[in-house]
């Protein structure tokens, strides 16, 4: 039977993977479904395009619990506070443990937290420093959007552009990044790198056609792969520094007429959650809402994404600190999944799910995978890897008589 690269990888680092239970959990998987998620109530949208196919393994990526379209939980703990979103999931950021989720695999449109993915692709390139001059082409964004305010033919540091970004997702702000980001490609080798770099994190559901997160046909992600791209923007200093800026002053281009003028934050969960790290909104009409937010408390560093959010009695970021107030009440070490480290899925059979996480430890955290153990001693890990090993044989099974249409752009 011959398995195709990547999904031998995936299956590799499954193999690999810890089922992660909390300590003394009675059954192999230590986790709970617990029905649908919320209803999200039908609104006028453009219609919603249809997803690629579901690839079994893709879905399985940090664990056989999370390859659900319901809601999941570790056992024993209180169930999750109801949100209107199609989607979401909640994990640390530094041990990686996911605490629960909704369909965190189910694919969904990202709308402006795209932005995160833009941030950690390309701010490790680019010099904060460096002046560059804007394009008319970076300022090519459709019509009401949100921008900036940037000025065709301003000059401008590296740095206000990713501060424009993240404080007032300016998209002018994102076409010129990526633009640079792409070295002589431009924004086409913006965009390259960016699908390039989600899939080197484990994002295998994510695909990105705009580099601002405006609508474009095949461009997905999913809950659990915005996880992953948060806890990549979260390792870097800079970025947590951009991301909590309240308030900047956009310079003045004298050459152009154009005065200065200031910019606030749009994230609400920095002015209103004790411990809030910062994060992303996003909207579109095809999108709806979708948000990601991180906090700290005791310690303790969290992260929540939720896609395709309606706003009936709680705004997006208001749906994410409930589900942050949540996972703080999550015993730590309980869990039902993990968030895969980078390069993971992309190292072949020799993957380890001991490798080394993201440098976190600068941030805060104390940069290790499992806060109760390394999972080979725990005395119920033989038989939740026989569990994972059966579900395992179907898949390939499955693999083994699935036709085979080509391979399929993400």
């Amino acid at each position: 039977m011959r398995v195709r690269g990547r999904t031998a990888a995936v299956i590799a680092a499954l193999l690999l993977s810890p089922v992660v239970a909390p300590a003394g959990a009675a059954d192999a998987a230590g986790a709970v479904t617990t029905g649908p998620c919320a209803p999200v109530p039908a609104v006028s949208r453009p219609p919603r395009p249809a997803p690629p196919h579901a690839d079994p393994a893709a879905r399985a990526v940090g664990g056989p619990a999370l390859a659900t379209t319901e809601q999941v939980r570790p056992a024993g703990t209180p169930r999750p506070p109801a949100v209107a979103a199609t989607s979401w999931l909640v994990a640390d950021l530094d041990s990686g443990d996911v605490l629960g989720g909704c369909g965190p695999h189910e694919y969904g449109t990202p709308a402006s937290v795209q932005k995160l993915l833009l941030a950690a692709t390309v701010l490790p390139k680019l010099d904060p420093r460096r002046t560059v001059t804007l394009t008319h082409g970076d300022l090519d964004i459709e019509p009401g959007s949100s921008a900036v305010g940037f000025a065709e033919g301003g000059r401008y540091r590296i740095e206000t552009l990713w501060l424009g970004l993240l404080l007032k997702s300016g998209n002018e702000a994102a076409n010129a990044l990526a633009r640079l980001g792409g070295g002589p490609d431009g924004l086409p080798g913006g965009l390259r790198a960016m699908n390039e770099h989600a899939r080197q994190l484990g994002a295998l559901q994510t695909h990105a056609v705009t580099p601002s997160g405006l609508d474009g046909p095949g461009q997905f992600t999913s809950a659990y792969d915005l996880a992953l791209i948060a806890r990549a923007c979260f390792a870097d200093a800079t970025f947590r520094r951009y991301d909590t800026t309240r308030e900047t002053t956009i310079p003045a281009q004298p050459a152009l007429g154009e005065k200065a003028f200031p910019i606030q934050n749009d994230n609400q969960l920095l002015y209103r959650y004790p411990g809030a790290l910062g994060g992303k909104t996003g909207y579109t009409d095809l999108a709806r809402h979708s948000y990601v937010g991180a906090a700290e408390r005791n310690g303790r560093r969290l992260v929540v994404t939720l896609l395709g959010a309606e706003v009936l009695d709680k705004r997006g970021w208001e749906q994410g600190a409930a589900l942050l107030d949540w996972g703080f009440g999550v015993p730590r070490g309980a869990a039902v999944g993990r968030l895969v480290n980078p390069g993971e899925l992309t190292a072949g059979p020799s993957a380890s799910a001991t490798a080394t996480p993201p440098a976190l430890a600068a941030a805060g955290g104390p940069g290790r995978l499992d806060p109760v153990g390394h999972p080979w001693s725990r005395p119920l890990f033989a038989v939740s890897l026989a569990a994972v090993v059966a579900g395992l044989a179907g898949l390939l099974l499955a693999l083994r008589h699935r036709p085979d249409h080509g391979r399929r752009r993400r």
